[in-house]
């Protein structure tokens, strides 16, 4: 159900290993549209991420050719982190911009990896998570079906989740630099 779902282009909600999510089939580019106007994104160029079930399907859409920076994801993933690495040619394709880097994320949270799996391809992905709202909103399912339903079609329950995002590690240059320190300790 929630694969079809995606398979059509719809939006759903689901846990991860940090906050709730939302997110669609990354061959779904109106329904990425969608999703970044929706998050206050340029469209034409948003700033989102991508889950993928394992390392093995990373290979598809970036290059990681450093092996300080694969044995960095090797040792962190699956894991409560948003690494940036290089986007190779499919991206600006799915993304129809000249986008050269992407956020990628393999959260340590079986109910999304599996969902990435029976789909066959990673999700584009963007938390729930808003600065100004009540901690419940973003953290209790039944909240977020209330306040999210007209948005996804599916809302995935995954019990309470927690309300710290994830840590997002800049992998693009020589020197590798936490963005934001979020709910992963980064080991090197």
């Amino acid at each position: 159900m929630v694969v079809d779902a995606l398979a059509s282009g719809s939006i759903i909600i689901y846990p991860t290993d940090t906050i709730y999510a939302m997110g669609c089939d990354i061959k779904a580019v109106k329904t990425i549209e969608r999703i970044a106007r929706f998050k206050g994104l340029n469209p034409l160029n948003p700033d989102l991420s991508i889950i993928f079930h394992d390392m093995s399907q990373l290979s598809e859409y970036t290059v990681i050719r450093d092996n300080t920076v694969f044995k960095l994801l090797k040792r962190n993933l699956p894991g409560p982190f948003t690494f940036i690495v290089k986007a190779n040619n499919q991206i600006p394709r799915l993304f129809k911009n000249r986008k050269k880097t992407v956020g990628i994320r393999i959260p340590d949270n079986d109910i999304v990896r599996e969902i990435v799996r029976e789909l066959g391809r990673p999700l584009v992905t963007a938390s729930i998570h808003e600065s100004d709202e009540i901690v419940e909103y973003i953290t209790d399912p039944e909240l977020i079906h209330e306040k999210y339903k007209d948005l996804a079609e599916i809302i995935v329950d995954g019990g309470y989740g927690k309300n710290e995002a994830s840590t997002v590690v800049d992998c693009t240059t020589d020197e590798i630099q936490i963005i934001r320190q979020g709910l992963g300790i980064l080991e090197m």
